[in-house]
């Protein structure tokens, strides 16, 4: 006669079952979607009985540990979907970051993003068989035996305590380890997609080999995959490059990775965006300098970045000197500051640059203008007293907010505290990291900590702006940095005429102007407001008769200073307005006989069909209220 045994519900209520029942079993009665359980608060699948009295949970695909067990439950059947089409394919550890999985493998022959329909269209034949999965909970060492012959997944391993518990699943012929159960049932493995096919180096190490990656994206509903498909579609109508492409923005070439090329219609944004921060900042009163592009190995030493940031930078010789590219402006602006001697009358000194630095990053990280390893920092520094600090950061908040303000950005912020590898004194790091709380505390900021991700020389506030698809990019920043006044001994004379050490605040506003070009492109789908488009009017003539008065208003509109082209071409009306709408410029005009006649304009704006008649005067003045205002609509 089998035992009874008590299990307890988590609404408290209690259940006597055989000894040795599974969690299937009784899910079946009491949560039908749950896809994993939990026996005495320990995650299990549901195929672990229970061998003696116990507190028993379920969870379902919604929660976090299911969508955990229906992502793994998904890796490892496109594991087993890649071993049947390649059956000397080797597996790394899969892996996932919330929704999207991907599984990285050696195999002799290049993948190809073709394959992906014929392994979604294998793996959901396999669901429909409904085939079982055999699992065990082991050991890391017990687990080691079984992957004694993949030295890629034994590397995971070795990670790993020995007597640390792994679930061990195979399927066909494949086996993979996760560190938490997985979902059994196929059915909960349906919504699903797999998006891309790529190269990766193994343990993202570019001096490992190079193995190919399959990746996907797992949901609990339907809905969900299919919203997301719908944003992965209009992400990729907004991607930076191929718009950056189609609209003659930029460029890159294999002479010069991560570097890039600015082509006439993106280097008009870009200067009018540094235009429009360089007329913001001298009404606060910011000096704009210039620092040199390279500098001594000492002066790198010195600031604390020879120890802290080589591996990001990039040296030269000139005269048998070692010398960097700068990564950062900072110690360039120390150095001006420090050419002469300095009055408390003299601070806040506020000391910007549109300066131009170079970081090393791995090719695989490369991304467009959003990840390069040349861009412009729109950086400045502030140099005050101690009881200046509060209301210079506040001020660096203020510029801040009318910026995404002009874009229309809503934004959130955070306090990121002390690094391990920071420099100086704790006493001071404690010091700044207050003063940057208060500050955003009595702005009525609501801010997140962000333990552990400050700079190495000061703590820092950042911005995360939110663009037009609800995607978090950090821009601004403001650093209290209480470090590289000491490295540089920086000092001014004080009111009792005594020398005093300044205090250096950090600031950016775009952060890289290459990378806030890059997200302005996305958040706009490469319809600029006016002020920005590269070219803002659009003239078309309706005939050849009227070519000289399009002439004629071009140059008007030129001496205006606005950005105008003309479209002169013996070709059909409709295909010209086509053409113009495809570079979306905000305006065009059609000039015809009536227009000239009336002395009015035809006024189509970018992305509508309707034609708005408006007189010269009128279109000349919203222009003008337009580039004023910087407003991100268009009439």
């Amino acid at each position: 006669m089998s035992k009874k045994i008590e299990i307890v519900l988590p609404d408290g209520s209690k259940q006597m079952v055989e000894e040795n029942t599974t969690l299937f079993e009784i899910k079946s009665q009491l949560m039908e979607e749950a896809v994993i359980g939990s026996i005495d608060g320990e995650l299990v699948d549901l195929s672990t009985p229970v061998k003696g009295n116990a507190e028993i949970a379920f969870y379902d695909c919604s929660s976090p540990e299911g969508t955990t067990a229906i992502c793994q439950l998904v890796s490892l059947l496109l594991e087993e979907a890649i071993k049947t089409t390649y059956p000397e394919a080797l597996f790394a550890k899969s892996q996932r970051e919330d929704q999207t999985i991907w599984v990285d493998l050696r195999v002799k022959q290049p993948l190809s993003a073709l394959i992906l329909k014929d392994l979604e269209h294998h793996i959901k034949k396999k669901i429909k068989e409904d085939v079982s999965i055999q699992s065990a909970a082991l050991t890391v060492s017990e687990a080691k035996e079984i992957f004694k012959d993949n030295e890629l997944k034994l590397f995971a391993l070795s990670e790993l305590a020995a007597d640390q518990i792994v679930f061990v699943y195979s399927l066909g012929d494949v086996t993979e380890f996760f560190l938490e159960p997985m979902a059994l049932e196929l059915t909960t493995a349906r919504y699903f997609s797999l998006l891309k096919v790529s190269g990766a180096y193994w343990q993202g190490n570019p001096e490992n080999e190079m193995l190919q990656r399959v990746m996907g994206v797992v949901f609990a509903e339907k809905a969900q995959l299919l919203a997301h498909l719908d944003y992965l579609e209009e992400s990729e109508k907004r991607s930076h490059q191929k718009l950056g492409k189609e609209l003659d923005l930029f460029m890159f070439s294999e002479e010069a990775p991560g570097m890039p090329f600015y082509l006439e219609n993106g280097l008009i944004i870009r200067n009018e965006l540094q235009k429009f921060l360089r007329e913001l900042q001298a009404k606060y009163d910011y000096k704009e300098v210039k620092t040199p592009l390279i500098l001594n190995q000492r002066l790198w030493e010195q600031s604390g970045h020879w120890d802290h940031y080589k591996n990001n930078m990039y040296f030269t010789k000139v005269a048998d000197e070692d010398y960097a590219l700068k990564p950062m402006n900072c110690p360039g602006h120390c150095l001006i500051y420090k050419d002469r001697k300095r009055s408390y009358r003299d601070l806040p000194m506020r000391m910007a640059e549109f300066g131009q630095v170079h970081r090393h990053e791995f090719s695989g990280a490369l991304n467009g203008l959003l990840r390069v390893r040349t861009f412009c920092q729109d950086d400045a520094h502030i140099f005050v007293r101690r009881n200046q600090i509060e209301q210079e950061i506040a001020l660096a908040l203020k510029i801040i907010d009318e910026v995404y303000k002009i874009f229309g950005f809503e934004y959130g912020v955070e306090l990121s505290t002390r690094p391990d590898d920071f420099m100086g004194e704790i006493e001071l790091w404690d010091e700044a990291e207050a003063s940057l709380g208060k500050v955003l505390t009595d702005l009525g900021y609501k801010y997140n900590i962000n333990e552990g991700d400050g700079a190495f020389y000061g703590p820092k506030i950042d911005i995360h702006i939110k663009d037009a698809l609800n995607r978090s990019h950090q821009c601004a920043t403001v650093q209290l940095d209480f470090q590289m006044p000491e490295k540089f001994d920086l000092t001014y004379i004080d009111e009792t005429n005594n020398e005093a050490q300044p205090v250096m605040i950090h600031r950016a506003v775009f952060g890289s102007l290459d990378r806030f070009l890059g997200i302005l492109i996305e958040h706009y789908a490469g319809a600029f407001p006016f002020w920005l488009a590269p070219k803002q009017v659009a003239l078309i003539n309706v005939a050849r008769s009227h070519e000289e008065d399009v002439e004629a208003l071009f140059q008007e509109f030129h001496a205006a200073g606005i950005r105008v082209e003309k479209d002169l071409r013996n070709e059909k009306l409709g295909k010209k307005i086509r053409e113009a709408e495809l570079r979306k410029i905000p305006y065009i005009l059609v000039i015809g006989d009536k227009e000239l006649k009336e002395g009015t304009f035809a006024v189509r704006k970018h992305g509508s069909d309707t034609i708005k008649q408006m007189s010269k005067t009128e279109f000349m003045s919203l222009l003008k209220q337009q580039v004023q205002e910087k407003n991100h609509h268009y009439y």
